[in-house]
């Protein structure tokens, strides 16, 4: 029984078993045979073979050339126009002209009016941006004046907000002082401190909004508060005209060649303004009554008001450099140094717009000047701006060789050179000659005892007379200084030492000008 199997299962192995030999014979491995790497380099990855099915990338298109747009001249222009350094206002940077500029050309461009808009008479975009700026202050200044009356929005609150403010107040405010919390009670404070801290800006708000009722006013109190009201003039709520001044210089339109000087305090008013042409008729009106009457008091006020417009115009041409050295020059003549300050000043930033004048004898005034005050950081930056060519010219080549002897205590070439200046530099030398003079002597009393020729004083010292230094001596000292011996008068030297030098140190204190540069 154990090696025979019945007949049903003896057929049912034999079935099985042929069904697992033929699957057996058909079916795949479980596995797949990689072949073993032997090296630790990556295995280049087989090419793989693009199906003949697959298209063919399209090759690529080239980008299409971009159009050149053709500007017309009068855009090129006003392009121009608006980059020039005489169009600049102070406050608008480059950044907020080039984005301005760029939103002007081309919301023109999108409507197609290039050809059709008058550039010549279109603002530039510097004035542009100042008079939006203009136009939001006075909008807002005239907001502000408009709520100040009473009636404008700061007035008409809204009812929503007020009753819900109210109502919220009314429950949260105690009814009573015995409603108030246990802590309130039992902190001890005055009276003040409760009253301010009772007394909240929603309370204040409330009290004033309910002392408006409508209702609690009678219609004849109605009526006379609006009769009240109407004679009130109350500010538009359009915006007001900006100033002439936010759209750019003026061109004036007086007619009158003298003019006193005021100084503004609003905008220019163009019918008290005189355009180019009349300026240059009072420039030739005011030199004959200088020339005439030398009244300086008359000819400054005329200047300053001549400069002043210039200024508001934006007059910077030739014809201002030649304002500004005259008056520079009577300034000097004079011993103004406010005036003359304010005029090199002017000219320091119109001789870099190269505009023609004299720019090396006001560079050589300014190196005097710089000795005078005795500012040595302005001299040394001088001398560092200084190009060969500028210093081989005759007046700044005589200034610098001024403060070489100063430096090197060299009296008498000092004085040699004071009495051989050019142009008006004497001007400024006369007011610190007499302080190099005192150092002079004093170096003098030193070197030259007991007494020294009153004659030799006069010569190194530059003085005109023996007289003159005999004086200058008295001022400073006393007649025991002098004493004439043999027909010439001797300075005692070996007194007047401690004297000038005294006087030396006092002198050269620190000096300070009004308008100094």
């Amino acid at each position: 029984m154990n090696g025979t199997l019945p007949p049903w299962r003896s057929s049912a192995s034999a079935t099985a078993a042929t069904a697992t030999n033929n699957y057996a014979a058909t079916a795949s491995p479980a596995y797949i045979p990689v072949q073993a790497r032997r090296s630790l380099q990556p295995q280049a990855e087989p090419p793989q073979q693009s199906s003949s099915t697959t298209p063919a990338a399209a090759p690529s298109q080239p980008p299409p050339e971009r159009k050149r747009i053709e500007w017309p001249p009068a855009v090129r222009a006003y392009v121009q126009r608006s980059f020039a350094p005489e169009s600049q206002i102070d406050g608008v940077s480059r950044e907020e002209l080039e984005q301005k500029l760029k939103e002007v050309i081309t919301e023109s461009a999108k409507q197609n009016t290039l050809e059709i808009l008058d550039w010549d008479r279109m603002p530039l975009p510097q004035v542009m941006i100042q008079n939006e700026r203009n136009r939001v202050l006075m909008s807002s200044s005239v907001a502000a004046a408009y709520d100040s009356t009473g009636l404008g929005p700061v007035a008409r609150k809204d009812p929503a907000a007020t009753t819900t403010t109210r109502k919220r107040k009314s429950t949260d405010a105690p009814a009573s002082a015995d409603a108030s919390p246990p802590w309130r009670k039992t902190n001890h404070r005055n009276q003040f401190e409760d009253r301010v801290t009772q007394t909240t800006p929603d309370k204040r708000q409330r009290i004033e909004l309910s002392s408006f009722k409508p209702e609690s006013k009678s219609e004849e109190e109605l009526e006379r508060r609006r009769r009240r009201f109407e004679s009130v003039p109350v500010p538009p709520r359009s915006e007001s005209p900006v100033p002439s001044a936010t759209h750019g210089p003026i061109v004036g339109r007086c007619q009158d060649l003298e003019k006193r000087y005021f100084r503004l305090t609003a905008p220019p008013n163009p019918d008290t303004v005189r355009p180019l042409p009349v300026l240059q008729k009072t420039l030739e009106l005011l030199k004959k009554k200088w020339r005439k009457d030398n009244n300086y008091g008359y000819i400054c006020d005329q200047f300053k008001s001549l400069r002043q417009d210039l200024t508001v115009q934006h007059i910077r041409n030739e014809f201002t450099v030649n304002v500004y050295e005259i008056h520079a020059r009577i300034a000097l003549e004079k011993g103004d140094l406010g005036e003359y300050n304010q005029c090199q000043t002017q000219l320091r930033a119109l001789y870099e717009r190269n505009l023609g004048g004299h720019p090396m004898e006001f560079k050589a005034y300014r190196i005097l000047y710089f000795i005078y005050t005795r500012n040595q950081a302005a001299i040394n930056d001088v001398l560092t701006d200084l190009t060969p060519a500028e210093k081989a010219d005759p007046a700044v080549q005589h200034a610098l060789e001024v403060r070489s002897a100063l430096a090197l205590g060299n009296y008498h070439r000092f004085f040699q050179l004071y009495l051989d200046t050019p142009n008006m530099g004497a001007y400024l030398m006369d007011m610190f000659v007499d302080r190099e003079r005192l150092a002079a002597l004093a170096a003098i009393c030193k070197a030259y005892k007991p007494d020294v020729n009153i004659r030799f004083i006069t010569e190194e010292l530059g003085f005109e007379s023996d007289e003159q230094s005999a004086r200058f001596v008295l001022e400073h000292g006393s007649e025991q200084l002098l004493e004439e011996r043999d027909g010439q008068v001797k300075l005692l030297t070996g007194k007047a030492g401690a004297i000038f030098e005294q006087a030396k140190r006092e002198a050269f204190k620190v000096i300070d000008i009004k308008g100094q540069i």
